[in-house]
């Protein structure tokens, strides 16, 4: 009975009504003129409190337990008829009302319930003739319950906004020490095998062989640092609600290269040569890798990354997988925040949404298409002027390690 959500709410409710039922059984064996009536209006709250308790109010939705307002007016209106228009016998459950609707619902639901517990209130009164005394004590007692409710309301507000600010700093405290269990562990391991590789056997390796392992650590400690600045990012754009970008002219099919070669999996590269995009290297390079990394986690093999031109100032990047797809109940949250999609157990739900909001401060957008088989993820971001234009910067060169132009690579 106690919590929150329709079920917890009409329980609630039904003991109102139980014990509302009881008190007005009790008072039949008072001198009122119309002890029938209050027997009726008895039963007829113990019949609510059972219909109260038992309905599955989860299945009509969160406001549904709403309705039993109606029947809580109609009876405490024919109570005080009842009990010869004296309303202090009703009056308390008045209040119980409200209360019970500031628990759990708006501070719009109390304002809406005013008019129809002003009528309910004073009708009975005004049909017993108590005089303009006990009539005029509504237009104190009236607004009193509905600012009762909308405290009650606001404040029940409060706390859960309370409450959700400490599950969300929850929530950072296990992504963090996710991210570090499994996505930290791995480069760190690697990296450290590296420099023991180089301190050990360093001076007697050829320089070919000393370098591969001084890159691949250089690597590694590289991934280490992007997955910590995810976690930044993130915690900036929730705090502050933006980032800074150092915008220029980046050649599209090298920052490709560049980002893929971080991964554990071959990807195909299909990005024309001489293909610019503005926007902040580093920035790119992240949404890169977490598109790409989404795909070989989540997806299966071949990974293909490609771009194009949609009209004179925006470039498609698509990042596409052969996998399964994501199931359609899930597409509405997958760039969400810790997202409910992300069945990963070692992802933290961080990297979409991160991208997202990436390609949004570039002034693009990402966004997802099924395709048979398989994702497609495509980021568009602002186009930079075409290589030999009067605005276009120095010229980049349009081959890269690792990327064999006009067929694709893998790395």
């Amino acid at each position: 009975m106690l919590g929150e959500g329709p079920r917890s709410a009409a329980r609630q409710a039904a003991l109102l009504f139980a014990v509302a039922g009881i008190l007005a059984l009790a008072g039949t064996v008072l001198p009122f003129e119309r002890p029938r009536l209050l027997g009726a209006v008895a039963a007829a709250a113990l019949v609510a409190a059972a219909v109260a308790w038992w309905l599955p109010w989860e299945r009509f939705g969160e406001r549904a337990p709403l309705a039993l307002c109606v029947p809580t007016l109609g009876l405490l209106s024919a109570a005080t008829w009842a009990l010869d228009g004296i309303a202090a016998g009703t009056a308390p459950f008045f209040m119980l009302m409200f209360a019970w609707v500031g628990l759990h619902f708006s501070a719009w639901a109390v304002a809406a319930l005013a008019l129809p517990a002003a009528a309910a209130y004073l009708t009975p009164l005004i049909a017993a003739d108590r005089g303009p005394v006990a009539i005029s004590g509504g237009a104190v007692f009236i607004p009193a319950m509905v600012v009762v409710g909308m405290l009650i309301s606001r404040q029940v507000a409060h706390h859960r906004r309370s409450r959700a600010q400490v599950e969300r700093m929850e929530r950072w405290r296990a992504a963090l020490s996710a991210t570090l269990a499994h996505d930290v562990r791995s480069p760190l391991t690697t990296a450290q095998f590296a420099v023991e590789t180089l301190a050990e056997d360093g001076p007697g390796l050829p320089k070919a062989q000393r370098d591969e392992i001084a890159g691949m650590a250089i690597r590694q400690i590289n991934r280490i640092r992007r997955l910590a600045s995810g976690l930044l990012d993130a915690e900036r754009l929730d705090i502050h609600g933006g980032l800074r970008l150092d915008l220029e002219a980046v050649d599209l099919r090298k920052a490709v290269c560049e980002a893929i070669g971080y991964l554990s999996a071959p990807v195909a590269v299909e990005v024309p040569a001489g293909v610019r995009v503005r926007a902040d290297p580093e920035r790119l390079e992240q949404i890169l890798v977490n598109l790409a990394a989404n795909a070989i986690g989540h997806g299966a093999l071949p990974v293909v990354v490609e771009a194009e031109a949609v009209g004179p100032d925006l470039v498609a990047i698509h990042v596409r997988d052969h996998g399964a797809g994501v199931p359609e109940d899930k597409r509405a949250v997958l760039f969400t925040r810790f997202s409910a999609a992300d069945t990963n157990p070692q992802s933290v739900g961080l990297g979409l949404w991160i991208t997202r909001e990436l390609a949004r401060a570039h002034g693009g957008d990402v966004a997802y298409a099924p395709q048979i088989p398989g994702s497609r993820f495509t980021v568009t971001l602002p186009a930079a002027p075409v290589e030999g234009s009067p605005r276009a910067g120095p010229r980049e060169p349009a081959r890269s390690p690792g990327c064999s132009p006009g067929k694709g690579a893998q790395r």
